[in-house]
């Protein structure tokens, strides 16, 4: 059997198929291939327009709204709950001072002072209620809360003990109430504080998050009327045609939107900025100043209450002076420094004219204090009793009007603030519903101005 002669040269093995196509390569390729070609240049244009004009108006919508919220929570929840947290602490610190003048009255408690014992006392538990069911901030506020939800039986079992045993002429009473007033100053005054604290942090922080620029907005504007501004140019060096309709109304849209979004900031910010200044710092330094007349009224009561009988036993400048007669100086003098702010933080006539009056009382009572002192310390109690809780020159009558005007002031400056933050918030209004509304309308005219020059290539 004959074989074919061999030559000496390999054969080649077979050239290996060509990997198959996909989907997802088979669109790149086309892309690419459309990309060269003006229609798909003007394709690629219009899509990326609209993206970018729609993404600025969802930015926009998220960021104002995320900042109405914040407006929203300053008017409408955070303010209310530092106001009420203060007034929780004001009604304890009354409930202390009004326990305090009912005790130096004798055995038979006036009714108006009980009266005003037992109001003090409903408002803080009220409040406390209102507080637990509405605050959603930290922990550290829900447990001050609770501190003081178990310490006020505590201090009102005290309070009753001291007017049963000053009912029937026993001393025991006025240690009930100096134990009532180290449960008062010790546990309760201290957490409303501490809870009042955490409420004004949080006033703060809405404040801030209110007033903050929408940074990302305002960039994804910028970007999306530089491209629309590109488009427009690109269009006229190609055409030699001015305007584009569609363009031309994408970027109108776009403007307005910038525009009002920075319009709508600026004006909120101002707005909210006085509704603190002129509103929420007035009114913690006059919350701060009632709190100081009501300390030291207290002092005042426990100075006669307690005889004597507590002094300071550290060392220093008021070693072995009566503690309350050191506490009420002390009260004072914080008290001047408050009203001095507040009247700086005024910015009208009806602000400060209270504060002014109250400046004016709180000299008198302290002319009649040291009257008072003076005729206590002679040994004549029954005089210096008549110039703290007696008639219309009392000190006790000084406290009132002070108290009475601090809360003439806070009620003003309330209405300051509610005022000026409902118009911060007012700058808000609609401007969520319109950047998306626009943004969309301006998405539209990006696409039909490009598909006006599509059109060109049919």
């Amino acid at each position: 059997m004959s074989h074919p002669p061999t030559t000496g040269r390999a054969v080649p093995p077979p050239a290996p198929a060509a990997p198959p196509r996909t989907a997802w390569r088979e669109g790149v390729d086309r892309a690419r291939a459309a990309a060269t070609t003006e229609p798909g240049r003007l394709r690629i244009i219009g899509a990326v327009l609209a993206v970018l004009v729609v993404a600025f108006g969802a930015v926009t919508a998220w960021q104002v709204a995320d900042r109405q919220s914040a407006a929203d929570a300053v008017a409408g929840r955070s303010q209310p709950l530092s106001a009420d947290a203060a007034r929780i602490y004001r009604s304890l610190a009354d409930a202390d001072t009004t326990a305090a003048s009912g005790f130096l009255a004798g055995k038979e408690e006036p009714a108006g002072v009980r009266e005003r014992y037992e109001k003090d006392i409903d408002t803080a538990s009220r409040l406390l209620v209102r507080a637990a069911a509405t605050t959603d901030g930290a922990a550290s506020a829900r447990e001050e809360i609770r501190t003081i939800n178990r310490l006020l039986p505590v201090y009102t079992g005290l309070v009753e003990s001291a007017r049963a045993n000053n009912r029937q002429g026993l001393p025991l009473g006025g240690a009930y109430l100096r134990y009532a007033n180290d449960t008062m100053r010790g546990g309760l005054l201290p957490a409303a504080s501490r809870l009042y604290e955490a409420e004004t942090a949080r006033l703060g922080e809405d404040y801030a998050d209110a007033k903050a620029w929408p940074w990302a907005a305002l960039g994804a504007g910028v970007v999306a009327l530089g491209a629309l501004g590109w488009a427009q140019r690109r269009n006229y060096r190609r055409t030699n045609r001015v305007f584009n309709h569609g363009l031309l109304a994408a970027t109108a849209a776009t403007t307005v939107v910038l525009l009002w979004t920075v319009a709508g900031h600026a004006i909120a910010r101002a707005e909210l900025n006085d509704s603190h200044e002129h509103g929420a710092r007035s009114l913690q330094v006059l919350n701060a100043a009632r709190i100081d007349a009501l300390r030291a009224r207290a002092d005042e009561n426990l100075t006669l209450v307690a005889r004597g009988a507590v002094v300071i036993d550290k060392e220093g400048p008021d070693k072995g002076k009566d503690a309350y007669e050191v506490s009420y100086g002390s009260r004072m003098t914080s008290l001047a420094g408050h009203l001095r702010g507040a009247r700086e933080a005024a910015d009208d006539s009806a602000g400060r004219d209270p504060v002014d009056s109250a400046a004016s009382a709180v000299r008198e009572w302290q002319q009649r204090h040291r009257s008072a002192r003076s005729a206590d310390d002679a040994g004549d109690y029954g005089e210096a009793l008549k110039q703290v809780i007696g008639g219309d020159d009392s000190t006790g009558r000084s406290f009132d009007t002070v108290d009475t005007l601090l809360a003439e002031a806070v009620d003003h400056e309330q209405r300051e603030f509610q005022r000026a933050a409902d118009d911060g918030r007012g700058a808000f209004t609609a401007l969520t519903a319109g950047a998306a509304a626009l943004a969309v309308l301006g998405a539209v005219g990006a696409v039909l101005g490009i598909g006006r020059r599509l059109s060109e290539y049919r």
